[in-house]
């Protein structure tokens, strides 16, 4: 041996270091340290925003930031899973990939139907990919916002896309984007959901999406730099107007040998300060007018008059019922809902839906019409 590596051997070395393959370059410790405060205010929004669709206690822990390979994903994560593309319409170039436990979106599924999060033994369908992906649009919608507050410019995302991805199909698949054919920036969550969910979720990044975020960030950081220094410097600039002024005063001051008047000579000793005597103040009672017992301001003809013109909406309501979304989707035509009415019983009427009064169902030639039959007070 002379000591030389070989062609194969400095590349699995440059392989095991992390250096990229397809042409980009990682990044830097400081663009990483940045990416993941970005994610973790991000996220921080968005699980305030699952909170408030599942109505349980949402936690997610800080990110790691990363490097990883498809290989990595396949060798680490349960499968199936499910990807979840969020694509940058508006102020970022880009998209990144959202990755969930199939376990999590049956949960997070259930609880957004009104369940208790533990109906997880459906197989995964078109009702849990749409459910999860309105989900994602509220959650990313919202980290959005709070990323165009830290990037000072408006951001908007494209409707999230869901499937479910076996992560032994090749990259070939139509539902896996292409920069995960290399290595990309891979952002690792701990999520917890009550007592329900305890997993990992995962944000995919590439390179080049990655160091634009990056680079606005530090063009945000630099305006305000220059924005505080320009502030400081008119600060400083400030108080010399302000001695050059206040001197002008002091030279109209009298002299101490001409005291003013109130204020002895110097020399002599100082008298206690007299009080000042003002005038006489003529304090009395208030007096208010006394309401009348039988009158009222608010039912006063003259005021009512002003909104007798005012149209209000009257529904006429015969009766109500609750159904679960899966029993709505089976409605077709020539379904029977029934209602909580009896029949023959009294219907309810409702003005700019306040309930006022009760009636029955009458036909007015070829109209249905609705004869009250008692006033609710």
């Amino acid at each position: 041996m002379d000591g030389m590596l070989s062609q194969e051997e400095i590349s699995a070395l440059l392989n095991e270091s992390g250096v990229s393959d397809v042409g980009e370059q990682p990044l830097t410790d400081t663009e990483k340290d940045a990416i993941g405060e970005v994610a973790n205010i991000s996220m921080g929004t968005a699980a305030t925003t699952l909170f408030s669709l599942v109505n349980r206690k949402v936690d997610i822990s800080t990110p790691v930031v990363s490097f990883a390979t498809w290989d990595d994903i396949v060798a680490a994560y349960e499968r199936p899973c499910v990807f979840i593309r969020i694509g940058y319409t508006v102020g970022l170039d880009g998209s990144n990939v959202l990755v969930l436990k199939e376990h999590d979106v049956k949960v997070i599924t259930d609880l957004m139907m009104g369940g208790d999060g533990t109906n997880t033994e459906e197989k995964l369908g078109e009702l849990h990919l749409s459910a999860i992906s309105e989900a994602m649009n509220q959650m990313m919608g919202s980290a959005a916002t709070s990323l165009s507050s830290m990037l000072n410019k408006m951001i908007d995302i494209s409707p999230p896309e869901a499937d479910v991805v076996d992560l032994t199909e090749t990259l070939d698949g139509g539902s896996i984007d292409s920069f995960l054919a290399g290595q990309f920036v891979k952002i690792s969550f701990r999520m917890e959901i009550g007592d329900l969910v305890d997993s990992q979720i995962m944000q995919l990044y590439p390179f080049s999406f990655a160091k634009e975020m990056y680079a606005s960030i530090s063009k945000n950081m630099e305006r305000d730099a220059d924005s505080a220094a320009i502030s400081e410097s008119s600060q400083n600039s400030q108080p010399a107007s302000q001695q050059s002024a206040a001197a002008q005063p002091v030279q109209a001051q009298p002299v101490m040998q001409q005291p003013m008047m109130g204020q002895p000579m110097m020399g002599q000793p100082m008298a206690a300060a007299q009080p000042v005597m003002s005038q006489p103040v003529n304090v009395q009672p208030a007096q208010f007018q006394a309401f009348s017992p039988g009158m009222s301001p608010a039912l006063q003809s003259e005021n009512i008059d002003l909104i007798m013109d005012v149209p209000l909406d009257v529904t006429v309501e015969l009766g109500r019922t609750s159904k679960s979304i899966q029993e709505i989707l089976d409605f077709v035509p020539g379904t029977i809902i029934e209602l909580n009415k009896i029949a023959g019983e009294p219907i309810d009427v409702l003005v700019n839906g306040k309930y006022v009064a009760k009636g029955e169902v009458v036909v007015i030639e070829e109209n249905f019409g609705v004869r009250i039959t008692e006033i609710i007070k």
